[in-house]
């Protein structure tokens, strides 16, 4: 029983050894990009890999970014373009996961099998058609061009079909008894109970969004209608970069999510862990 004890204990230490260093590897280049953001150009390029800490913790690189670059109107993008994009990709995909994990209509199978190969096809390929469309309407530089790729959501669709699929039919045969119509049956009972699939997609659908470089540089060109990644990306110079400002820039656009994340920690957790995906 000892030896047993013994054994699990061992377990359970190289198990938490494990994951320690593995967090550690984790928060390195937050922190190397944390600490570059206070060095001076000449310690950010340094060879010498004992230059951890800046001898002289430069502030002034914050305020020269804050100064070059309108901060608040690039938060306002971004956010602006998550919120949109999650309203729209939750709202869309609830009622797509809905119609094809309980309805029956002509033509089903064939249109969720398209869904499927959306999410097989590189994203990139749909870049030059939305593009097109978004040059068409007249909408480049535009809030509107942000959200456009995110207004539906293949993998959301999938997400909440297998939602919905999980339900017991019961509860839909009971409310269609009781003289619930289809709208009812979906708004009152159907979509409240796939709470955790909509966070979850929230969830993915923002960071995504956060994430997002490509598009925002091809369809918004303009400083004053982008977002912060493409912003980042146009810090970067073609023959050289003052990294400690770019840095700077970076720590700073890390803050919207950190604040979403603080606001919204039990949801995030709730939904990663129904989900079970990943980040």
């Amino acid at each position: 029983m000892d030896s047993v004890r013994t054994r699990d204990r061992i377990v359970r230490i190289v198990i938490h050894v494990i994951l320690i260093v593995m967090s550690i590897i984790m928060i390195v280049p937050f922190l190397w990009m944390a600490l570059t953001a206070f060095k001076t150009v000449q310690e950010s390029t340094s060879i010498d890999p004992f230059v951890i800490l800046p001898a002289d913790w430069k502030f002034e690189n914050f305020t020269e970014v804050w100064k070059n670059y309108n901060f608040l109107l690039l938060y306002k993008n971004t956010l602006l373009m998550i919120f949109f994009r999650v309203v729209c990709a939750v709202l869309t995909a609830t009622m797509a996961g809905y119609a094809f994990g309980r309805l029956r209509f002509p033509g089903k199978n064939f249109l969720f099998s398209l869904v499927l190969i959306q999410m097989m096809v590189p994203p990139q390929i749909f870049l030059l058609p939305q593009y097109l469309m978004i040059s068409k309407l007249g909408m480049l530089n535009t809030t509107f061009a942000l959200v456009f790729p995110g207004l539906v959501s293949a993998f959301g669709t999938y997400l909440l079909k297998t939602s919905f699929q999980g339900l017991p039919k019961d509860l839909e045969e009971a409310a269609e008894i009781d003289g619930c119509n289809i709208g009812q049956r979906f708004l009152m009972i159907m979509a409240p109970l796939t709470r955790s699939g909509m966070v979850s997609l929230g969830i993915f659908t923002a960071v995504f969004a956060f994430k997002d470089l490509m598009w925002p540089m091809i369809a918004c060109t303009s400083i004053e209608t982008t977002s912060l990644s493409a912003a980042l990306a146009k810090m970067q110079g073609q023959f050289a970069a003052n990294y400690p400002q770019l840095m700077a820039a970076a720590l700073m656009a890390c803050i919207p999510m950190i604040v979403i994340y603080l606001i919204f920690q039990k949801q995030f957790v709730e939904g990663i862990a129904t989900s079970g995906g990943k980040l």
